[in-house]
């Protein structure tokens, strides 16, 4: 199955070409459910979300909608993936609302730029990290593309972010039975976005994907995902 959205929700800058002229902000994550059937949650990276907030944002998306989230920074940036145990145990804890409503996307662990390849320290993260969540990493350091790195990430079954970036040379490198895709760019044009649809096609023949357009004060990160979405399931279903 394709799941696609945005790395967020709450512009309004987004009116009128998306959300409705007069849609209150309460409002536009309904919306956005409507048309889209994923989001990547940012607000994971620096806060623990508390239970009634996911529950609410449970409530206002239909059944098969589903969130992704960013590892919390101190996973990643201040443990730096070393003695993160208590940590992790936070961060889990915090989103078992989405887990046991089985609306929990991937979770995406997005590694600092500086941090250069250690296969010890990815060996011994993943050993407790849970095996049974879907998870992504995001490698920012051009050290960690090698096979020794793919080979720890098969062995636990979790994906390789393929996330465009100006400075590195991303490969496409498939490492779970599911993939994760990370859109940056401020622009794509029909010839861009055909290239696209023809590289998801080929992943979702093995399994699902999860693809995450950029957030931008213009809505045509959701205009373009809302259109990859169409292209695999006709007219996506409005509520």
């Amino acid at each position: 199955m394709l799941f696609g959205g945005t790395s967020g929700w709450a512009y309004p800058s987004w009116k009128p070409a998306f959300y409705p002229d007069k849609l209150p902000a309460a409002k536009f994550l309904p919306f956005y459910a409507s048309r889209l059937n994923s989001v990547e949650v940012n607000y994971t990276f620096r806060r623990l979300a508390n239970e009634p907030l996911f529950r609410n944002w449970i409530g206002e998306t239909p059944p098969e909608f589903r969130f992704a989230v960013k590892a919390h920074q101190a996973i990643t940036h201040f443990r730096r993936l070393r003695g993160a145990e208590e940590s992790c145990s936070l961060f889990l804890a915090s989103i078992e609302p989405l887990r046991d409503a089985g609306r929990l996307a991937p979770v995406l662990l997005r590694l600092p730029p500086n941090l250069r390849f250690d296969g010890d320290l990815l060996r011994n993260f993943l050993r407790t990290w849970p095996s049974d969540l879907r998870t992504a990493m995001e490698f920012r350091h051009a050290s960690w593309f090698c096979e020794d790195a793919y080979q720890l990430l098969r062995a636990h079954n979790v994906a390789l972010c393929q996330a465009e970036t100006e400075i590195l040379d991303m490969p496409r490198a498939a490492t779970a039975d599911f993939a994760y895709l990370r859109y940056r760019k401020d622009d794509y044009s029909a010839a861009d976005r055909e290239k696209l649809t023809a590289s998801v096609t080929s992943l979702l023949h093995a399994g699902d994907a999860f693809v995450y357009f950029k957030h931008e004060d213009a809505p045509n990160g959701a205009l373009w995902a809302e259109e990859l979405l169409n292209r695999f399931s006709g007219d996506f279903e409005r509520r």
